[in-house]
């Protein structure tokens, strides 16, 4: 993994190139659609320094260019690696998503039916109570999880594990990156 100082550099550089793509075009936004801007080329350049290697960087994109309008945004935010990118999302997203959902639900009818055995039984031993307890838990946990990452509802427990920890890694860098904006525009007005 790259060290947190040239995650930043790199999500800065990108953001700024978007914004500047986008601004450039349209001098006169509202704040709405200086909000619509920010906060989608932000999406965008962590999902590109990134490359659309990881599932959710192409969620991401996907997201950011669904629609017809945030796509032509899109296009304009990403510059001429946009085609690459979103190429990239959309060959991979659709085959992996519709085998996963698959198999995802086929695993969770499993656990259910489980978890249901061992309600229906009088005497259950603690041990195994504990058990079905602690399994519902992480079966929770887990879908909270796969509904905060982009793309998560689509990945097995470990990928979602090593992309969470991937995606929290650039989310800082990102959050790091605009405090410090933040900070030095406070500086610059109150002065």
């Amino acid at each position: 993994m790259r060290s947190p100082s040239s995650l930043k550099q790199e999500f800065l550089k990108r953001w700024m190139r978007g914004l500047q793509r986008c601004t450039s075009s349209k001098k006169d936004m509202n704040v709405l659609e200086r909000k619509k801007v920010i906060k989608l080329s932000a999406d965008l350049a962590i999902a590109s320094a990134r490359n659309g290697t990881t599932s959710w960087s192409r969620a991401l994109i996907a997201n950011a260019s669904r629609d017809n309008d945030n796509r032509i945004l899109a296009e304009r935010i990403l510059g001429p690696e946009s085609d690459i990118l979103i190429k990239r999302v959309s060959t991979s997203v659709g085959t992996v998503s519709c085998n996963r959902k698959i198999r995802s639900k086929k695993i969770l009818k499993r656990s259910c039916n489980s978890v249901r055995r061992v309600r229906k039984g009088t005497h259950l031993p603690q041990k195994v109570l504990a058990k079905s307890i602690a399994k519902r838990l992480v079966q929770k946990r887990t879908q909270i999880l796969k509904r905060l990452v982009p793309g998560g509802e689509f990945m097995d427990e470990l990928s979602l594990i090593e992309e969470t920890l991937d995606y929290i890694a650039y989310l800082r860098a990102q959050v790091d990156v605009m405090r410090c904006i933040a900070s030095a525009t406070e500086l610059i007005n109150h002065d």
